[in-house]
């Protein structure tokens, strides 16, 4: 028998405002602009304001409004001049309301109309890693058949120049796309022939082909040939370091041993990386915060460069007072009303928004300025001390979560460098005083133990640990490694040299 009961629950959701909020949040400096451009285009309602400075790099900020505050308003709170008002009718709005446009203004107002007739911008060309071997592919002589083969084996290429894709899935692929029947055999002949294409190396499904492709390609010597056998028959044990093992089947001395070894190391593991476009938006980039030092006194300002300031459309605020002073209402107007209604609401919640995001980003990266005040005046990495998000959470009033998605891909420009927000943040390690220190700093000491190591003789993780207890850290083995792994230092043999 089905039984129904009632239960009460207490739940908390997040409201679309909310998460949109939270968004805005941790979007970097670098693409706010992006997210600004999204929302002028989706929202005829909001525009940028004609007086603001868009070229200012950094300013001040004022707390926003509280929620108390931020009560919808009236079209009635703002005031109009007579020239304004004249311009703007609600039936104008309606008639154009069917139109792809939406009514929206291209923004040549706010831009400026003359910037049409600047002229095209220059723009940089460069060739690709795809289009270079393209190029060289036309100076094979292949009929049209194969060259659409051995197009879709370079389009199989990933950046570094290697061959991910299996052979039967490029079958199935011009099978299916290009309507080309081929076979396995016919593939593997092609791929051979684009191999001898530049940069050496290139259309190898392995590491150790590619480095054999390489070294077959240099001037023969006795040392090459040695090369060749090291990659061939011993490459495992090349990349383990087992160099004793090696010498002893190749039965040469320490000089020559050392010719082979030099050569293979001074190739390219990565080929296809030569031509990596290097004016990528991710190879820059832009600080969200500047601190400067003005005689000791540390001053805080934030990059508002991507952040112009924005208001509510006075011509759609008018439209509502249209629509009051109208003595016929008909059902259309009503509907439009609305639309406006919530294009304005959506517009001044942006605004709120993109202000209160500047706000939390201010005092949250000011709270991490008072906490490692001494690192920001010296640039001593040894003065940062241990910070998690919930020491920042505390000094602030934010929630942990808010903390973590500020300090989310952002960056502070400083005078002895440009940080990420991340890297102030680390756990406490207790010393044998009992004084606590940051990991960092253990971290460090770590990378300089390493450095100064005698690379012939390599130090283990357990006389790093003896080391590092002798400076006083009370450090266990494990946590070296976690360490050295976190630092990317391989192991002691990996680090061995000739």
């Amino acid at each position: 028998m089905l039984r129904q009961s009632q239960q009460q629950k207490l739940l908390q959701k997040l409201s679309p405002q909310q998460i949109q909020l939270m968004k805005l949040f941790q979007i970097p400096t670098a693409n706010l602009e992006e997210r600004i451009k999204e929302e002028l285009e989706d929202n005829p309602a909001l525009e940028y304001e004609i007086d603001s400075n868009h070229d200012t790099d950094n300013y001040e900020l004022d707390a926003p409004k509280n929620d108390d505050a931020q009560e919808d308003s009236t079209a009635d709170d703002v005031e109009l001049s007579d020239d304004t008002a004249d311009k703007v009718d609600l039936d104008d709005f309606l008639k154009h309301e069917d139109d792809d446009s939406g009514g929206y203004d291209s923004g040549d107002d706010y831009f400026g109309k003359g910037d049409h007739d600047r002229g095209v911008t220059p723009a940089s060309v460069e060739t690709s890693f795809y289009d270079y071997l393209l190029d060289q592919l036309g100076m094979l002589d292949l009929d049209e058949r194969s060259t659409i083969i051995a197009e879709q084996i370079i389009g199989s290429l990933d950046e570094d120049g290697y061959l991910r894709r299996e052979v039967n899935s490029m079958v199935d692929d011009l099978a299916f796309g290009r309507n080309i029947e081929t076979d396995a055999k016919e593939i593997q002949q092609l791929i051979e022939r684009i191999q001898t294409f530049d940069p050496p190396g290139i259309c190898a499904w392995t590491l150790q082909e590619c480095i054999l492709l390489q070294l077959r390609r240099l001037p023969d010597s006795l040392s090459v040939r040695h090369a060749i056998t090291v990659m061939d028959k011993y490459y495992n044990d090349f990349i383990k370091k087992h160099y004793d093992k090696i010498q002893k089947h190749l039965n040469i001395d320490d000089s020559d041993f050392k010719k082979v070894i030099g050569i293979i190391i001074k190739l390219n593991p990565k080929p296809g990386s030569s031509f990596s476009v290097l004016n990528k938006a991710e190879s820059y980039v832009i600080p969200d915060f500047f601190v400067y030092n003005n005689n000791g006194v540390l001053e805080l300002s934030l990059n508002s460069k991507n952040a112009p300031e924005l208001r509510v459309s006075d011509g759609y605020r008018e439209m509502l007072r249209a629509y009051d002073r109208s003595e016929k209402k008909n059902k259309q107007q009503k509907e439009a009303v609305l639309f406006i209604k919530q294009k304005l609401d959506s517009a001044k919640w942006f605004i709120d928004a993109i202000k209160q995001r500047q706000h939390t980003l201010s005092q949250t990266m000011q709270s991490i300025l008072n906490f490692q005040h001494e690192f920001f005046l010296t640039g001593d990495e040894s003065s940062l001390r241990p910070m998690i998000l919930k020491d920042i959470a505390k000094t602030t009033g934010l929630d942990v979560s808010t903390v973590s998605r500020v300090a989310n891909s952002k960056f502070v420009q400083t005078e002895f460098g440009t940080y990420k927000l991340k890297y102030f943040f680390s756990e406490s390690l207790q010393t044998e005083s009992g004084e606590e220190v940051s990991t960092r700093e253990v971290k460090m000491f770590l990378s300089e133990i390493v450095s100064a190591e005698d690379k012939h003789k390599p130090l283990s993780d357990d006389e790093i640990t003896e080391m590092l207890q002798q400076k006083g850290y009370n450090i266990a083995r494990r946590t070296v490694a976690k360490y050295r792994e976190f630092l990317n230092i391989p192991v002691a043999r990996l680090r061995k040299e000739l």
